[in-house]
């Protein structure tokens, strides 16, 4: 890759603030320029070759190069490429996909409405929150409970429901009336000898003192995601879901289910809440509506919270919520097409066809020395490195063995994420057994290089 003249990436370092980027590494380091993309790979700047570990940002379900969806966007902008749906407009693919996603929801919902990503999903819903308390005469049951290593969004509130310390530290976060509670990682914060069933009850006890606490009558709702993503691929232990929502369900608190990464066969259903038993009152979703090709994300409400927006809405004269690109037509009409994919094509059965190799796979990375934990269900697991495998202590500083490893990948012809020291895999849900294969050959061959340098 040139860093003379002209070239992509001198120009980047020149004009471009990058997201979750170390800015000051960036300016020397630069970036890796992805050129072109098909099925479970993509291809940079260089011709170099990649098998996408986290299909992206965890999204691009169909793989690179799905041209049904390509040619859904065309079509759609021939005939309609933008329209508003404010002040009781609206267009058919925006009907269709609210149509389509109730009768896919996981339990009965009312009304969906639509925005541009998970961000902006979660932080309507926490409008809607406020709004549907205040609709009911509740004026203080307001705060929020999302959990230590949750992540929600990066919008002033969701980022304030995101427990991850970087994602508040100078921001001036979290903001007021947001909680958070315990983190459901049993291997990290389970006792010694602490079954996963009754690391799930703890759980759940201190939820309700936690609640009792601060007040059942202050606290509107809690979000939570079926597996908790960004936070480290965390996977819930066994009856957590059940006993939490028992709690919620006891002081009249909505159970919001965010499954921007578990929606749409991930887990091995068509949704996580499908695989942990969640009965949401409210559900986000996004990425993987579209396949990532188009920015769109929805909200689905519980028959009780649109009918207090309606009756809020009446008192005040509108529904003062909404987005210029809310059911954006084009977009619209890839999601529309992606969700005829998953049918005819049954997606989640294929995911629950190799899902057995891919856990297989995964779990077999447990012996590796400097692996303390391999976790993960359906298509979406993680490693967790550690400097000692019987204490699970981790390395110091924390972050240099992930990155060190997620680099070796990217060596390797892999990419994959680094949380801290945890390492994710999502690939993309039409992978076959064999690209399974390679990508934790690669993933292997990066460990193992990693190891003499490590613990040397």
């Amino acid at each position: 890759m040139t860093e003379l003249g002209n070239s992509a990436a001198s120009r980047d370092k020149a004009y471009f603030l990058h997201p979750y980027t170390n800015l000051d590494l960036h300016e020397t380091q630069g970036p890796l320029i992805i050129e072109r993309g098909e099925g479970v790979r993509v291809f940079d700047d260089s011709g170099k070759e990649y098998i996408e570990g986290l299909a992206s940002l965890w999204c691009v379900s169909l793989g690179w190069g799905e041209e049904r969806l390509v040619e859904a966007a065309a079509k759609q902008m021939r005939k309609l490429p933008t329209y508003h749906v404010f002040g009781h407009k609206s267009h058919e693919p925006g009907i269709d996909l609210a149509e389509r996603l109730i009768k896919l929801a996981p339990v009965p919902m009312s009304k969906v409405f639509f925005a541009n990503s998970g961000s902006e999903a979660n932080d309507t819903v926490v409008k809607l929150l406020w709004y549907y308390n205040n609709a009911l005469g509740r004026p203080e049951k307001k705060k929020i409970i999302s959990r230590v290593k949750g992540y929600h969004g990066v919008t002033v509130a969701t980022a304030s429901l995101t427990g991850l310390p970087n994602n508040h530290r100078d921001f001036d976060l979290p903001i007021a009336r947001i909680l958070h509670t315990d983190c459901p990682h049993h291997y990290r914060f389970a006792e010694a000898g602490e079954s996963e069933e009754a690391f799930a009850t703890r759980l759940a006890e201190s939820l309700e003192k936690f609640i009792l606490a601060e007040g059942p009558d202050t606290i509107a709702a809690m979000f939570a995601e079926p597996v908790m993503g960004a936070g480290g691929v965390i996977v819930p232990p066994a009856t957590y879901f059940a006993k939490i929502q028992a709690v919620l369900k006891k002081y009249d608190i909505l159970l919001v289910a965010d499954e921007v990464i578990c929606g749409f066969g991930r887990t091995g259903n068509f949704w996580g809440s499908q695989t942990f038993g969640i009965q949401p009152d409210i559900l986000t979703c996004a990425k993987q509506l579209s396949s990532g090709y188009l920015p769109i994300s929805a909200v689905l409400v519980s028959d009780a919270v649109y009918r207090a927006c309606v009756d809020e809405s009446r008192k005040i004269g509108t529904f003062g919520h909404g987005y210029t690109y809310s059911a954006h037509p084009v977009a619209a009409a890839v999601a529309i097409e992606t969700l005829k994919i998953y049918e005819e094509r049954d997606i989640v059965g294929h995911v629950r066809s190799v899902t057995p190799l891919f856990q297989r796979r995964l779990k077999a990375l447990a012996d590796h020395p400097l692996v303390g934990e391999a976790r993960g269900v359906g298509l979406i697991g993680a490693i967790e490195l550690v400097a000692d495998k019987a204490a699970k202590t981790p390395f110091d500083p924390v972050g240099r063995a992930g990155a060190m490893v997620s680099a070796l990948a990217q060596e390797n012809g892999l990419i994959t994420r680094a949380m801290g020291d945890s390492l994710a895999l999502c690939p993309p849900l039409i992978i076959d057994e064999a690209d399974i294969n390679a990508m934790f050959d690669r993933l292997t061959k990066s460990l193992d290089a990693a190891l003499p340098v490590l613990k040397g």
